[in-house]
């Protein structure tokens, strides 16, 4: 392969050999425009040892210190978000091919892998830029990635009755929450766990921040939505004087004196999308708005 070629790195989920076809496809097609291949160091054991597929990649990636053209995502947008967390601060685009059901994220269907992979290469795509939230504690470094491009989560523990969350947005104090937590989410998070939570559904390019409660002790408490460049600041007690903190899935336990911080983050996602692919085409599919269930 020629040094030039573009590199795409590929991450995927451990999943159902069944659904392998999908990732032969994706390496057969990107061999076929000698692109150089770099597959993360756990998703490249799980081929080596599921699939009927000899293939070695240029090379494997083990931490958050590699480069690439292009990030290709394999699964669902569980998937994609950890792709975005090891992309980071490099800028890098993401496709996310879809392996179950459709995703806002990861919306390329398998039998569009081929059509997808020849627009890259001849520039028949967008690319969508996306906000990402960073969070701080002063005096304590995460254990996990503090960076989400879906939702800051703070929660009960399981065995634990609700807890009490202090918002403060611009040093102005909000209102404190009785609830089972507390949602602090962009518009690319507002169709997930905000969604179910009862928050409003964003347009990906709104300059946001939401608010959701977790299942409120009061009912007039709702969500509330910010402009994007205001501070948040979250005070948490507790009974069992500890919570949970779920950045993107990643989750780690804090006592509850830490305090955390919310901004938004100094840089953004970038996500790749067909050409004339809609939004809201993808949230009347996703939430079958209009479906007639008779039919």
């Amino acid at each position: 392969m020629h040094s030039t070629s573009p590199k795409f790195a590929i991450f995927g989920n451990t999943y159902q050999v069944e659904k392998s076809a999908s990732l032969i496809k994706l390496l057969v097609t990107l061999q076929s425009f000698s692109a150089r291949i770099a597959i993360e160091e756990t998703f490249y054991d799980f081929i080596r040892d599921t699939l009927p597929l000899t293939f070695t990649p240029d090379e494997t990636i083990r931490t958050t210190d590699f480069t690439a053209n292009f990030v290709i995502s394999l699964g669902g947008d569980g998937t994609f978000l950890k792709s975005a967390a090891y992309v980071g601060s490099k800028g890098i685009p993401i496709i996310g091919i879809n392996t179950g059901h459709l995703g806002f994220l990861a919306d390329v269907a398998p039998d569009e892998i081929e059509e997808v992979i020849d627009g890259l290469f001849k520039g028949r795509y967008t690319i969508e830029r996306r906000s990402v939230l960073r969070v701080t504690v002063p005096h304590k470094r995460l254990s996990v990635y503090p960076c989400a491009l879906n939702e800051v989560a703070i929660l009960k523990h399981d065995n634990s009755s609700m807890i009490n969350i202090r918002a403060y947005v611009d040093s102005n104090y909000l209102n404190t929450y009785k609830a089972d937590g507390l949602l602090v989410t962009t518009p690319t998070g507002s169709t997930g766990y905000n969604l179910s939570a009862g928050g409003p559904i964003v347009a990906p390019n709104s300059r946001s921040i939401v608010l959701s409660p977790v299942a409120a002790h009061s009912l007039n408490v709702r969500p509330v939505v910010l402009n994007d460049d205001c501070t948040i600041k979250l005070e948490t007690d507790s009974r069992n004087h500890s919570y949970l903190i779920s950045i993107d899935g990643r989750s780690q336990s804090l006592p509850e004196g830490a305090t955390l911080t919310i901004r938004k983050a100094p840089y953004s996602i970038y996500v790749v999308k067909k050409p004339n692919s809609q939004y809201f085409d993808t949230l009347r599919n996703k939430l079958m708005w209009g479906a007639d269930k008779r039919l």
